[in-house]
């Protein structure tokens, strides 16, 4: 097994088993026995855990951000973009074994201890920030309005993982259309960009 097709395997287990048991449930030995890679090769790729640990966020990022971006570029209104995000989070707390968000999950686990894992959870979150800043400006909108979306989002994932419920996300997207329709309404707004 060449080391590319061992580092997918490997990131695979350990996709599945983290996500769904948290990172310190889940040792090498047992990694190695659902990826069917050797504990050895699984070193010489990650000598140390936490590095599996970050690479499996980083692949995991690349993934989540590209899926919610397919999704919302289906709206031809830049601000039909924004109630979308949350269209799309009601979808993703709906699948089956939703456990709330990698990140938050992982950072609560190795955050205070992991300068690598902490660097990689902030990553996704300032990029996921920068992708709804880019929303807000797209649609014409004030910039101050992406951070009031941004904690709606990662509020409805906080509860939707400890709920099991899709109605966080309903309820943010309500909030959220809110708050586009005050910042048009009280001339807050730039004229929307030619689609």
């Amino acid at each position: 097994m060449d080391s590319a097709v061992a580092r997918e395997r490997a990131l695979d287990a350990a996709e599945e088993l983290f996500y769904a048991r948290g990172v310190q449930a889940v040792g090498m030995d047992e990694l190695r026995g659902a990826s069917g890679v050797s504990l050895k090769r699984l070193y010489q790729l990650f000598p140390a855990k936490e590095q599996l640990v970050a690479a499996y966020l980083a692949r995991r990022d690349e993934r989540w951000r590209g899926r919610l971006a397919a999704h919302v570029a289906r709206q031809r209104e830049p601000r039909e973009r924004i109630p979308a995000v949350f269209d799309w989070l009601e979808g993703w707390f709906g699948e089956a074994g939703f456990r709330g968000c990698a990140w938050i999950n992982v950072h609560g686990e190795l955050g205070a201890a992991s300068a690598l894992v902490a660097d990689q959870v902030r990553a996704h979150k300032e990029a996921f920030r920068s992708y709804l800043t880019s929303l807000v400006d797209d649609a014409g909108l004030p910039a101050a309005l992406a951070g009031p979306l941004f904690l709606l989002a990662e509020g409805a994932m906080v509860t939707a993982g400890i709920t099991g419920s899709t109605e966080p996300a309903a309820e943010a997207r309500e909030a959220a259309r809110a708050l586009v329709t005050a910042a048009g309404r009280d001339g807050l707004s730039r004229p929307s960009p030619a689609p």
